[in-house]
This record gives C-alpha cells, structure tokens and sequence, in this order.
C-alpha cells in the first residue's frame, strides 16, 4: 500500500481590498496555509485551512512538527493516524493549534488515498443525495448599507436562495435596520440568516430576536459565547428563532451538551477544527440520532462531498475566497452545490498561488 513520502506546507492569499470585520473579529488578510501530501506512488493529496492573518508562526510550527510523524505511514491508515497524534498531541492538549494540524493532515490523506483508488472522496462513503443547498455568506458589518445590499443581491442574481449577515453592531438599532434593509433589497422568498460571531449576551440577543421576527430570519447563529450552553438554552426556550452553532469545536462534547439542554437546532461543524473526516461524520451521525440537521461551517470543497453522505444534510456556506486559487471551484447551480467527479477532493490548487513555507 502507498505511503507517505514527504509533507509540504505552502501559504496562498486571496486578494482583499480592505479589511473586514463582524462583532468579535477584524480581519486584515485572507490567508490560507496548504498540506501536500506526496506519497511513495507519486500522487499528491492537497489540503487547506483558512489561517486569516492570526498566529502565522503557530500554525506552521505546528504543521513542521508533522512531517516526522507522518513520514512512511500507509495513506489509507487515516484512523491509526488520528489515534497516534492524539497521544502524541495530549500533553499540550487535543483543543486548538494540533487539531487543526492533523485535520489539513487527515484531509490530503483522504484527498491522496481516493486519488489512488480513483475515485472521488465522496463515492468512498456512500451517497444519500445528488446536490446540496447553497447560502451566500459576508454581511460583514464593516460593510456600508451599500456594500451590504450589494453583496447580497449579488448572491441572488447568481442564482442563490439564501444569505447571511453578520450582527452585532455596538450602534443601536444598526442590526435591525441593516436587516431590514436585506429582506427589502432581496424581496420574500430568499431566505436570511444572521449570525453574531459570539459577540452578543442574552439580553441583547433576546431583543434582537424579538425585533427581527417580522423579517422571518430563518436561524440565529453563534448568538453567544459558544460555552454558555445554559444561555444557547434560555434563548432556544424564550427567543423564538431556529439557532445555529458548532463552528468553534474541537470535540462532540458541545454538541452532547447542546442535545441534552435541547439548546440547538442546526449543528455547525468545522472539518478543521474537529481534525478529521472521520470527527466530522462522527458529529453529524451524534446530530442525525437526535435530528438535527448538519450546516458545515466555511469549507464547501470538502463540506459538499461530505453533507452527500449524510442523511441529515441541511446545507453549505459559500465564499468565494478560494475560488480563483484552486483548479476546479464547485459547481453552482440554482442555488445547489454539486460535487467535483474526479478523484479525491476533486480539485488541487494553482502552482502560481502557492508560495513554500
């Protein structure tokens, strides 16, 4: 069987004229930090994370400290690979910067392996559907009115049926209106999310999703500290809104505690940050035996071939960040993703993107 020949990492960027910002966040670059996996056969297995502009010399040291451990392992042996990290790992713990080592590790071990079988990642699994539903994401709340409407009656000349925007605003009433302004620019029958980044407490959150009822938001995400599992509680009980959370995981005990409190209703799972394919279906199968729906969070490129295997699939998010660096973006069509049909991911990204770490 192949294994694993050598590991390199590249940085790529995508363009951005200004910075950006939600209610937690202010963002200065797009960046992204690439896996390649080579084996001994001489395929290659691609993966990225989305780094922004934070803790540049973290991450990579934390990926440079994977090349001797994955040296000469059999590319198929992804669950042994996860086993022996996670001892490897523990001491400085599972949470944070090594799970998002061995989650760009896992996926261009999948990316390779499906490579060498010759077939896409997601035939690998089995299919439970042919497309999945796509949302337009941005909203940022360094946006101007114009910038927002903008963006998102962009989404719906493309054929989107959804969008989302950030809230959070410190000036009062400016979350209300921007969305207000959103339902009027994109019309009845696009569908709205907002989402708070965390940046909000349940006072404010209560209030605002008592405003907005009228403007039939379809989910509230990240309303909270994405520990106050009490507080995800209250506002499901009191708020009246669908709420949407996960994003921030590095394990399924969030997701266990949601359940128990009756505290969620879409599971937003981040492939990177829970390390591995193998931890992303794991949390939708824990989210389908309690019927919740799977709503990925950021990565449509391994999102959509993997909500194709699940039963519970409600979506993907879509930006456009990566589309311009990699060979083949995922197709969109009336507002669905369809999966690449080549092998592995079914895309790889531009030598000329690419600058070696």
């Amino acid at each position: 069987m192949p294994r694993i020949k050598h590991l390199s990492f590249f940085k790529a960027v995508s363009p951005l004229t200004r910075p950006i910002a939600d209610s937690t966040h202010a963002i200065s670059e797009i960046g992204f930090i690439v896996t390649r996996v080579e084996l001994d056969n001489g395929i290659t297995g691609d993966a990225y994370l989305l780094a922004f502009h934070y803790s540049p010399g973290a991450i990579r040291g934390a990926l440079q400290d994977m090349r001797a451990f994955a040296l000469g392992r059999e590319v198929f042996a992804t669950g042994e690979f996860i086993r022996d990290y996670d001892k490897e790992s523990e001491y400085f713990g599972h949470p944070g910067i090594h799970r998002w080592a061995l989650g760009s590790v896992n996926i261009a071990m999948w990316d390779a392996w499906a490579k060498t079988l010759g077939q896409p990642v997601w035939r690998l699994f089995g299919v439970c559907r042919e497309r999945i539903p796509l949302y337009g994401s941005g909203g940022w709340i360094s946006y101007s009115t114009e910038e927002l409407l903008a963006e998102v009656t962009g989404y719906v000349r493309r054929g989107f049926r959804a969008v989302k925007v950030k809230v959070g605003s410190p000036e009062a009433g400016r979350d209300l209106e921007r969305l207000t302004r959103v339902r009027e620019a994109v019309g009845p029958h696009i569908n709205v999310m907002m989402d708070a980044n965390q940046g909000m407490t349940l006072g404010p959150a209560l209030e605002l999703a008592a405003a907005v009822r009228p403007l039939r938001i379809s989910w509230f995400e990240e309303p909270l500290p994405h520990t106050d599992f009490d507080g995800y509680a209250q506002l499901r009980r009191r708020g009246g809104l669908s709420l949407a959370m996960g994003e921030r995981e590095f394990d399924l005990v969030p997701l266990r505690e949601l359940i128990r409190r009756e505290a969620i209703d879409l599971w937003q799972p981040d492939l990177l940050r829970l390390g591995s394919v193998e931890a992303w279906r794991a949390s939708a199968a824990l989210a389908h035996a309690h019927q919740v729906p799977v709503l990925p969070h950021y990565y449509k490129e391994y999102d959509v071939p993997l909500l194709m295997t699940v039963p519970n699939a409600f979506g993907a998010e879509s930006f456009d960040w990566v589309d311009p660096l990699i060979t083949r973006p995922i197709r969109m069509e009336d507002g669905f993703a369809y999966p690449n049909p080549e092998p592995g991911w079914g895309f790889s990204f531009k030598d000329a993107a690419l600058t070696e770490l």
